[in-house]
């Protein structure tokens, strides 16, 4: 059986637990040595009524199947202080796994940060292979902070979620200071010292505290896009209980997270240049000229026309900087670029066309405020405004679809710094990163430095493939998917790392173009 598109992209008596959640089982540096069998054993006990709480399951709404059952998981907000104040985590399951085949549990993050996961369990219970579904019961949560996980709702407008922001002017960077500013203090006002725990490495805890609170000696995982970092930071802090360990979509571990976004405007670049000779050889079709210099000249003359006199699709007006935001993404996934940008020149000319994606979709305050506090948290942030004015005015010269965009101001420098140093991934434990080639929101190259930093890793890279997310993104592909689900199946790695090729028209499973990304997310 094929896999779906899902559009991604358990009551325990007390006493019965299989390991604990050990707020020091690494240090902060994301060292894994092990601790002292005397540390190890406090840790647990400080512990264990989290670990040990024994889980209410229950229907999760009157209108779901029976099947989908919701239970709410107890966390301490700060583990260095697991006695202090604690938090709740929504978590759901759906058991599937049969009698004699089952190994344990498969939980799932879909991205973000800032991506609710509580309906995942029963997505992937109607869309997973039955050799897959047979050996786990699937398992879904609402990191902390997100959906029905204490949720953060910092009290944003509309338009103080609007990410990313241009910097081409001196009043553009003055505009895009205060709005940092603003947002990090009103976040700051309504949740002041709790912010600095909403973090990746709290969340891999609290991961942990569920396997624990599950009854399960390891955990079992599929992640993607931004839970591809939380994969490999629950395999950082808890080797000995990750198993089966799948990420489709890797970011570079190294670069949380900044250097996700700024990675984003060299690699546009790239994925131009290649859409220019795609499009300009279907001339036929897009009428965007005839040779990649002329495709190239029409994109740069419609930025140009709008920065003067904006482009008017179903009611939205687009500047320069706009149309640069819109198509950023379009441009990995070459048929629909050429398709948003032949509309936009349609647009221009003052023909009707169809309604664009929108630069941003609006999203709610707990997604926008959920980010923030992940990815002001997880790392250091420069601190000085004037940073991000010099390197906006840097990459927008270097990088002229979005470099200015990339390396713009945000709330992180701001915002209080995290509880914890960020954490290096750098391990042996065996995983399987799955990566297109051409991904607009974690690109080729960070996929691979992933692979690099999982020294247990095997890679299996779609050669050609398009859009963010492989095994459940709008191309199917079934060498990747029939490598991915052989390891969840049997635990065996490929022998090396495998190419797949995407297949010729991509096998779309779905006509609509890739959503933009939510403010501030990978997903």
């Amino acid at each position: 059986m094929p896999v779906l598109a899902l559009g991604v992209v358990a009551g325990l008596a007390p006493g019965l637990v299989a390991g604990s959640a050990s707020a020091a089982s690494a240090d902060p540096s994301g060292d894994t040595a092990a601790p002292t069998a005397a540390r190890a054993a406090a840790d647990a006990d400080r512990l264990a009524p989290y670990t040990r709480q024994k889980l209410t399951w229950k229907r999760c709404a009157a209108d779901r199947p029976a099947k989908y059952q919701c239970a709410t998981l107890k966390v301490p907000l700060d583990y260095r202080k697991p006695e202090g104040k604690r938090i709740d985590v929504a978590i759901s399951r759906v058991r599937t796994s049969v009698p004699g085949k089952r190994r344990g549990v498969l939980t799932f993050n879909p991205g973000g940060p800032g991506g609710a996961g509580l309906d995942l369990s029963l997505m992937f219970a109607n869309g997973l292979p039955k050799n897959v579904r047979e050996q786990y019961d699937m398992i879904g949560f609402d990191p902390r902070g997100v959906g029905e996980s204490t949720p953060l709702e910092c009290g944003l407008t509309d338009a103080e979620q609007v990410y990313p922001r241009p910097t081409r002017t001196a009043a553009e960077f003055a505009a895009n200071n205060k709005w940092a500013k603003t947002v990090a203090d009103k976040c700051r006002e309504k949740y002041g010292k709790a912010l600095p725990h909403i973090s990746t490495r709290n969340t891999a805890r609290d991961m942990d505290v569920m396997r624990a609170a599950l009854g399960e000696k390891k955990l079992n995982y599929f992640g993607v896009s931004y839970g591809t970092a939380l994969g490999a930071v629950y395999m950082q802090l808890f080797p000995q209980r990750a198993d089966r360990f799948v990420l489709d979509s890797a970011v570079d571990p190294a670069r949380m997270w900044r250097g996700m976004f700024q990675v984003w405007a060299p690699e546009v670049e790239r994925a131009f240049k290649r859409w220019t000779k795609w499009t300009a050889a279907r001339d036929a079709t897009y009428h965007l000229g005839d040779s990649p210099a002329k495709v190239a000249r029409t994109f740069r003359k419609l930025v140009a026309r709008a920065d003067v006199d904006p482009i008017v699709i179903g009611g939205q007006k687009l500047d320069g900087a706009e149309v640069r935001d819109i198509t950023r993404a379009e441009f990995f996934t070459v048929r629909s670029g050429a398709k948003v940008v032949a509309d936009l020149k349609k647009a221009a000319e003052g023909r009707q066309v169809r309604e664009l994606p929108r630069a941003q979709e609006q999203s709610m305050d707990n997604m926008t405020s959920s980010q923030l506090a992940v990815v002001c948290s997880d790392a250091s942030w420069p601190r000085d405004p004037e940073t991000y004015r010099r390197d906006a005015i840097r990459d927008g010269a270097r990088y002229p679809l979005y470099g200015d965009f990339a390396s713009t101001i945000t709330p992180c420098a701001y915002w209080d710094k995290g509880a914890e140093p960020a954490t290096q991934v750098n391990n042996k434990v065996k995983s399987l990163v799955v990566q297109n080639e051409w991904d607009s929101q974690t690109p080729l190259v960070t996929g691979k430095a992933m692979h690099r930093a999982l020294k247990g890793s095997r890679m299996v890279t779609v050669a050609g493939g398009e859009g963010h997310g492989v095994v459940f993104g709008d191309a199917r592909n079934s060498c990747a998917e029939k490598a991915t689900m052989g390891y969840l199946v049997t635990g065996k790695l490929p022998a090396k790392d495998l190419t797949c090729k995407a297949a010729p028209g991509g096998q779309r499973r779905a006509e609509s173009a890739e959503p933009a990304p939510a403010p501030f997310g990978l997903r």
